[in-house]
């Protein structure tokens, strides 16, 4: 009788532990088993989707290509670089 009671109470705390850790670590284990689900998926193509690692950092729907030209522009004799 002891060594069913043991039992019971092992696999209940490996149930609490586990459900424990589902709930502490939603978040990470969310964006793993998308990743898993997107790699298995064969009609996913990662070239359709728009990655982050492309995009740009600060995108500004506000400016201009000549915004762009100015701020990239290449350092001339007039400007002092420190």
């Amino acid at each position: 009788m002891g060594a069913i009671t043991t039992s019971v109470i092992a696999i209940a705390a490996l149930v609490l532990g586990w459900i424990t850790m589902e709930i502490a670590c939603k978040p990470c284990l969310d964006k793993g088993r998308e990743a898993i689900d997107r790699s298995l998926d064969p009609n996913y193509d990662p070239d359709d989707d728009n990655n982050s690692i492309q995009a740009p950092l600060n995108p500004n729907p506000n400016s201009s290509p000549d915004d762009v030209k100015e701020h990239n522009a290449p350092a001339t004799a007039s400007t002092k670089i420190v």
